[in-house]
């Protein structure tokens, strides 16, 4: 069975974190809330540093939810968040999704959040999330689409900043517009009964949007994306300091306006 050969463009630099440990499963994962019930298993792939994992944890009692991710280090901190919440119903382990290490239908509802935008072949994870859940469980999946990202007032930089991350994640083997796609790619799996929909995240406040350029003006200069760029002959130090200068530039406008759209599939097993 194939194995992960894409490069996650992120890494987990401290300004990646920022935002990974913002996420819960209210302002992440709204849409799959409803199909949660006490008692479920639940495999939460691509957890990172845990929180939507513990949420998940939170809304299953007498059930149990395991957390995978392909870093190690991630899941130390996944481990200590899940035990700071005193949920003793989530375990964590290293996993690459094309070749999950469970058994058949071990699951009732497997869940990706912003995963499959970084895998290398988003259909065979598609595929192997379906072999680990149970007939009639719920396949989730939910990943951002960068080309539809949308934000005011006009800066010349996060132009040039949206190319080049397209360009560079693309590289890596992987699809940064893959919140339209996640229908196609369900389909392409072999599911039949999967309901599509999309959510946004907005960024408006003052507090948002020092947070929102503060966290992408560090990623875009000290991140593991910056390097990767770097080294793959995409952009330079200095032209990477230019773009981290827009972002700075459009987080100090008071009319700064900046939605992030998803796309999201529940797909039946």
């Amino acid at each position: 069975m194939p194995q992960e050969t894409a490069v996650y463009t992120h890494g987990h630099h401290e300004s990646v974190l920022r935002s990974h440990t913002w996420r819960t499963a209210a302002n992440s994962a709204a849409y799959l809330i409803g199909e949660l019930r006490p008692g479920m298993r639940v495999l939460d792939i691509g957890c990172g540093p845990g929180t939507i994992t513990a949420d998940l944890a939170a809304l299953v009692p007498g059930g149990h939810v395991t957390g995978v991710d392909r870093a190690p280090d991630i899941l130390e901190q996944a481990r200590a968040f899940a035990a700071e919440r005193g949920l003793a119903n989530a375990d964590f382990a290293v996993a690459d999704v094309h070749a999950l290490d469970f058994a058949d239908d071990s699951f009732d509802v497997v869940h990706a959040h912003q995963v499959l935008q970084h895998v290398g072949d988003p259909v065979q994870a598609l595929s192997e999330m379906r072999r680990v859940c149970r007939p009639g469980g719920t396949v989730a999946a939910r990943d951002s689409d960068y080309g539809a990202f949308t934000w005011f007032p006009d800066i010349p930089a996060l132009d040039e900043w949206q190319r080049l991350y397209s360009t560079v994640a693309r590289a890596n083997g992987g699809e940064p517009d893959a919140g339209r796609r996640l229908l196609s790619w369900a389909r392409a799996a072999g599911f039949t009964d999967i309901t599509a929909s999309a959510a946004a995240w907005c960024f408006a406040t003052g507090q948002e949007r020092a947070w929102w350029s503060g966290l992408w003006a560090d990623r875009t200069t000290a991140s593991g994306y910056a390097k990767i760029a770097v080294e793959g002959g995409h952009t330079t130090a200095q032209q990477l300091s230019a773009l981290a200068a827009g972002w700075r530039e459009w987080g100090e406008r008071p009319d700064a306006w900046f939605m992030v759209p998803h796309g999201e599939i529940l797909c039946r097993a």
